[in-house]
């Protein structure tokens, strides 16, 4: 039974406190040797953030930290190494250039002068066959896929001694294959003793791989419940506060206008010169959510950046209601109504470092009424109009000139989103909009995405993820090897293996 194993970790009142708003607020939480311990909640709940002082990342404002049962005080990453505790980050911490095993060693302070390269690979190569994480450890890491990647990550923990290993939106990277494998190696660890804190929004593999889950709301512990017998409708209502209704395709719509957005046998190759796209072609209708569906690397991520403006194509052309664009930079794309929601919030869609009102002007700063008299921005009304953007969306912030990287990742998004859709955008380009994002985030995103489809917009989402696709699309065009394979209309009545044959590039005989 779960109440019989070693506790491994207890947390007890943790307080954190960013711009004078509780992050967390009092959470206790408790681990046990042999256990996966899942942590749910909304973007902003404070799963992250209570990890991160486990981790030494932050130190609480309040709260104790305890490990076998004795106080600690962990100022720093390395504190919390040195007693056993490892965080893999939900964005990798590795250097591209370096070898597997020369970013294991990274960092360790009892690396003597001389390195014996045989003695460390030899061990690497032990841990990794007695968990099941293949990897060559003489590889570069830029050489090695998005799973053996994350592999790295984990070895890394374990060749320090980890016991506690925090895993940070570990699935959001992975296919259906890398994480079935995944789940084999925690399970692995898991029965030599170690304790896995898992972070993610998934709920269906929460459900599958965990022995008991936390569930955040807020910044406060709303229960911690044992994973069997419980359903995911209950977990999801714990991690909103009330019962999700899902947004999806109202068979009651207004009908698609007129073609707004085309773009004609678009090719493009690659930066190593091999063609990523062939001559795609599509068009989109305002009041239209055309999805795009496809394996990753098909193609996806240089079609989404020749359509905002953002590469310009080795062939074909691009036009919104009638006018020709294709060769000019992103700001005419812009101006012509094209708003872009790129897949990375941080790196793409905003600046880390600017505050929330900067990051609303960036679209509009050059222009009235941001703009006032061609060399000053007019800030009190920027100011106002972010703070209304900011109501309408309702992004929760700590202050309006706080840097956007304190935000959570559901409230990222809604700032992007209450950038982007606005009543003069008449296409939107949506890539992967609801990655990383909890049931509730999604479900905002994607009301967001349908109120714009039925104030006329034309909506082009691109996502891996076929549920979403199937529910908010009128139609799926389905990319492999840089081309439009079939294209499905009527998706919500379309068999999914139809569109996932087209995926594989095998299209219907004629």
């Amino acid at each position: 039974m779960t109440e019989t194993k070693k506790t491994l970790v207890s947390m007890r009142g943790i307080d954190k406190i960013f711009y004078g708003r509780h992050a967390n607020r009092g959470v206790d939480f408790d681990l046990f040797a042999g256990e996966v311990h899942s942590i749910l909640g909304e973007n902003g709940a404070g799963k992250t953030t209570l990890m991160n002082c486990l981790a030494g990342i932050y130190l609480p404002d309040a709260g104790s930290i305890y490990i076998g049962g004795e106080p600690v005080f962990l100022p720093n990453p390395k504190a919390a190494i040195d007693n056993g505790i490892g965080m893999v980050h939900q964005h990798f911490m590795l250097v591209p250039v370096f070898t597997v095993w020369e970013n294991i060693i990274l960092g360790l302070s009892d690396i003597p002068l001389v390195i014996n390269k045989e003695e460390i690979i030899a061990r690497i190569r032990e841990i990794s066959d007695r968990y099941g994480l293949a990897v060559n450890p003489e590889a570069k890491v830029w050489q090695l896929s998005i799973g053996e990647q994350q592999r790295v990550e984990i070895l890394k923990m374990l060749y320090r001694g980890t016991k506690v290993l925090i895993l940070d939106e570990p699935t959001s990277v992975l296919t259906p294959q890398e994480t079935r494998e995944f789940f084999k190696t925690l399970k692995n660890m898991v029965a030599a003793g170690h304790g896995i804190v898992l972070i993610s929004h998934k709920i269906e593999e929460i459900m599958e791989i965990s022995d008991r889950l936390t569930v955040l709301r807020r910044g406060e512990r709303v229960a911690t419940r044992r994973a069997a017998g419980i359903s995911k409708e209950e977990i999801a209502e714990m991690m909103v506060g009330h019962c999700l209704e899902g947004a999806s395709l109202s068979e009651e719509r207004r009908e698609p206008g007129e073609v707004v957005f085309v773009c004609s046998r678009i090719s493009l190759k690659d930066e190593r010169g091999a063609a990523a796209l062939k001559e795609v072609s599509l068009s989109v209708r305002g009041g239209e959510i055309l999805g795009i569906a496809g394996v990753d690397g098909n193609g996806q991520d240089e079609l989404c950046e020749v359509l905002a403006g953002l590469r310009s194509p080795d062939s074909g052309s691009v036009s919104i209601e009638g006018n020709d664009i294709t060769h000019q930079r992103a700001r005419g794309y812009i101006e012509k109504g094209i708003s872009y929601i790129p897949a990375d919030r941080k790196g793409v869609g905003l600046v880390a470092n600017m505050s929330v009102v900067e990051n609303i002007a960036l679209k509009g700063y050059c222009r009235p009424p941001m703009e006032r008299g061609r060399l000053f921005m007019d800030w009190a009304y920027i100011t106002d109009f972010a703070a209304e953007r900011v109501k309408d969306y309702d992004v929760q912030i700590p202050d309006l000139f706080a840097p956007v990287r304190v935000l959570s990742g559901g409230n990222l998004q809604k700032l992007m989103l209450s950038r982007e859709i606005t009543d003069t955008t008449k296409v939107i380009i949506a890539m992967q909009p609801t990655w990383g994002l909890d049931v509730g985030a999604a479900e905002f995103v994607h009301k967001r995405l349908l109120e714009a489809r039925e104030a006329g917009a034309a909506v082009i989402l691109i996502s891996k993820d076929l549920q979403e696709l199937t529910s908010l699309s009128d139609r799926i065009a389905v990319m492999y090897g840089g081309e439009i394979s079939g294209v499905v209309e009527g998706p919500q009545k379309t068999d999914v293996e139809k569109i996932g044959l087209l995926m594989a590039g095998i299209r219907e005989r004629a």
